[in-house]
């Protein structure tokens, strides 16, 4: 029987786990896949009764599970897409493995097909054009890319475009504004701008900057946000000139 409806996210987790355990060890059991998941035996079960039910596995309570083909395929779409973001953030993003992995896990199932072929497209530029091995080492170097590095050229002078001027948040007056491109600095102010949404490429204005220009508040998206002077002057902006 084919499944019709669309996999949880949780369900899709527990496919992914047997794919794995029945590649590595030829077979799956329900204590198998708890210890695997971390969950108790009996919250795997009822799992494995939906999984049966739309025809992804064969199951019999306290026997072997086994995917159908239709099962080893929804398992490795799902594994593809894990796959795929685990190397995104090892390798082009530098995040430890564990940090890695919790990424994908959170990411892998709302990963559009256009999504996924654009990721694959990438890291085929990445691996076959020799244009995009330097792109990848030139991030790994810079600054901007990681903050361990030393400070090179684009990080240090920002140089921008002749017919624009490159300025901070903290530079602009009431009523000017541009668009955002790059948040200075690591920790917990470049995390909290992150966080409000001041991201490259989103447009900024100013509104208003109290008397002694501590704090001032910009408009983003449609939401006035205040900042404070330290955090506006992390703000990298391009203005028209």
């Amino acid at each position: 029987m084919a499944h019709t409806s669309p996999l949880t996210a949780s369900l899709e987790d527990y496919l992914e786990t047997i794919y794995e355990l029945v590649r590595d060890r030829k077979l799956a059991r329900v204590k198998d896949i708890a210890q695997a998941r971390g969950v108790q035996a009996g919250s795997v079960s009822p799992a494995m009764k939906r999984l049966s039910g739309l025809g992804l596995i064969r199951y019999v309570r306290r026997d072997y599970i086994d995917l159908t083909p239709e099962g080893v395929r929804e398992a490795q779409r799902v594994y593809a897409r894990h796959q795929m973001l685990t190397r995104l953030f090892e390798e082009v993003l530098q995040l430890s493995p564990a940090e890695a992995e919790r990424n994908a896990c959170a990411m892998e199932h709302k990963l559009t097909e256009k999504a996924m072929d654009r990721l694959v497209r990438f890291f085929e530029f990445i691996d076959s054009c020799p244009e995009g091995k330097n792109v990848l080492d030139a991030f790994h170097r810079c600054t901007i890319g990681n903050e361990d590095s030393e400070a090179c050229r684009c990080a240090t002078e920002l140089t921008p475009r002749t017919d624009e001027v490159m300025r901070r948040v903290s530079d602009l007056s009431p009523g000017e504004g541009g668009t955002v491109t790059h948040v200075d600095g690591s920790g917990p102010i470049r995390q909290r701008l992150l966080d409000m949404g001041i991201l490259p490429g989103v447009s900024i204005d100013v509104e208003r900057v109290a008397p002694a220009g501590d704090p001032l508040w910009i408009r983003l998206q449609g939401y006035q946000l205040s900042l404070r002077r330290a955090e506006a002057e992390a703000i990298g902006i391009e203005s028209v000139a």
